[in-house]
């Protein structure tokens, strides 16, 4: 018996519904903003059309453009180091070892860690007095460093705390690929003569490639959207040498109160992370080309 179609949409409709009123509405009420003039603590009723002008004010701003460049070097940083971890980390616990469990419990739970705590865990590690950071410098016999005041000190800060708290995500995502992967090609590699390394790169890593170009996308779209951490660790600064982009929309709609530049910022996140996701949902699906 052949299903109804409107079965799925009964399913499907409160779903989303739910999704169209938690995303779609502030997408809308965004847009919306960023042609008015308005300040948080008035009436709407008070607020002035301007038209396009917010936006030419935001894309005419030098800090946007600063701010979408810390962003970019921000991300490429911290998601190549965390691929390249999270991958190694997977493949040296693929295997089962004494322990295993109280290995894997570890990795994940700077995962699971609000990140308001992990930005004062850090604030705290890196302080140029009491931090812990300079106590182990002084203990090898190496100068204690102003971590948070100097520009590049505390852009390496923050990216050391977003691969700390974020490696064991890609670790999680290939650990469970590497377990999917079918034993008897591994074996039939090592039967040919294969390497450790050429079964590697070889066989395991381009057999599991989709999950990783999945799990890259994933990555760079929280990469983009990061916040809390940099905003307690280093609130963006020196002057504005961490203030990433997300950040910068925070100042200008709370701190500068010209929340309709805000919104037309905050549009131009949305655009690159949209594209982002595009191509997450682009490649989710590897056999969608070979199926057509």
């Amino acid at each position: 018996m052949r299903t109804p179609r409107w079965v799925p949409a009964l399913y499907l409709g409160p779903a989303v519904l739910v999704m169209a009123a938690a995303c779609l509405y502030p997408v809308l009420a965004a847009f919306q903003l960023a042609g008015f003039d308005w300040s948080m603590g008035t009436p709407w009723a008070s607020a002035r059309w301007v038209g396009w002008d917010n936006a030419v004010s935001a894309f005419t701003n030098p800090r946007v453009w600063s701010s979408l460049g810390t962003t970019l070097v921000f991300a490429a940083v911290c998601v190549t180091a965390e691929m390249l971890l999270g991958i190694a980390l997977a493949l040296a616990l693929e295997h089962p070892v004494r322990g295993m469990a109280v290995f894997r419990t570890l990795f994940i739970l700077p995962m699971m860690i609000a990140p308001i705590a992990v930005g004062l865990a850090w604030r705290y590690m890196f302080d140029a007095q009491f931090g812990l950071i300079n106590a182990l410098l002084k203990a090898v016999g190496l100068s204690s460093q102003t971590w948070l005041a100097d520009p590049t000190l505390a852009f390496a800060a923050i990216v050391v705390a977003d691969i700390w708290q974020w490696t064991p995500f890609v670790f999680i995502m290939m650990i469970a690929a590497l377990a999917g992967v079918d034993g008897s090609v591994i074996e039939a590699a090592r039967i040919d003569g294969a390497r450790w390394w050429q079964q590697t790169l070889l066989v395991k890593l381009p057999m599991v490639m989709h999950v990783i170009a999945i799990t890259l996308m994933m990555r760079l779209i929280d990469a983009f959207r990061v916040l809390e951490v940099v905003y307690v660790l280093t609130f963006g600064g020196p002057g504005d040498s961490t203030e990433i982009l997300a950040l910068h929309i925070y100042k200008t709609a709370f701190v500068g109160q010209q929340l309709g530049v805000a919104a037309a910022i905050s549009l131009l996140l949305l655009g690159v992370v949209a594209l982002l996701s595009w191509g997450a949902l682009r490649l989710s699906n590897p056999m969608k080309g070979d199926a057509r």
